[in-house]
């Protein structure tokens, strides 16, 4: 069971607490990082690109030219794939580029990825992260002091003052405990959590 220190946003340890072996001490399937950063930006994809087929160009109603006696090829309409301006032949059309992926694997996934950065010593646990006021500067300090050059900070619940105070900060990402993913984990190589983030995240995979 990994141990690891509680601090504040100053830096100064204020406790320890231990994490969960099956969430943050887990043995790490990298295989499965791929499947799961694949099924989530899949669901991201709005899926609306669409091409025209030849039914639905503009134009093309009248036969160009006569059937007979001009040596060309025959045509009935000028908005056939092969002419300039005509339809696209078996073009995308809107769909959803959704998959299913077992629940068990994505959970597997997210804590393995919780596992891989727990022991490369990149998981800082706070005893709170409030932020008085919407002030982006105090997120960039709290960042300094920890030098850190990215992070992503896992709230237990949705804290106005700390997302916007970090949201025009580069490769830094704000998230409660019911959005936490495998993607945003692994893009960013630093996270910071707080103690009671950490009871909801053991409680939500079941650690």
């Amino acid at each position: 069971m990994p141990t690891v220190d509680i601090y504040n946003t100053s830096r100064e340890k204020v406790g320890t607490i231990d994490l969960a072996d099956g969430v943050f001490g887990s043995e790490v399937k990298e295989h499965l990082f791929h499947s799961v950063v694949r099924y989530q930006l899949a669901k991201r994809r709005a899926g609306t690109h669409k091409a025209k087929g030849r039914a639905e160009v503009s134009g093309g109603g009248k036969k160009p030219f006569k059937q007979k006696g001009t040596g060309r090829a025959r045509a009935g309409s000028t908005r056939a794939p092969h002419w300039r301006g005509g339809g696209v032949v078996h073009g995308p059309r809107p769909r959803s580029h959704a998959h299913k992926l077992p629940k068990k694997v994505r959970r597997l996934a997210l804590c393995s990825a919780l596992s891989r950065r727990t022991e490369e010593q990149c998981l800082t646990v706070f005893d709170s992260f409030a932020l008085p006021e919407i002030k982006t500067r105090q997120v960039v300090d709290i960042m300094k002091r920890f030098e850190v050059a990215d992070l992503l900070i896992v709230l237990s619940e949705k804290d106005e003052n700390v997302i916007r105070s970090a949201r025009n900060i580069p490769g830094v990402t704000v998230l409660p405990v019911a959005g936490l993913n495998v993607y945003d984990v692994l893009r960013h190589q630093n996270i910071a959590i707080t103690s009671d983030a950490v009871d909801l995240v053991v409680a939500r995979l079941g650690g």
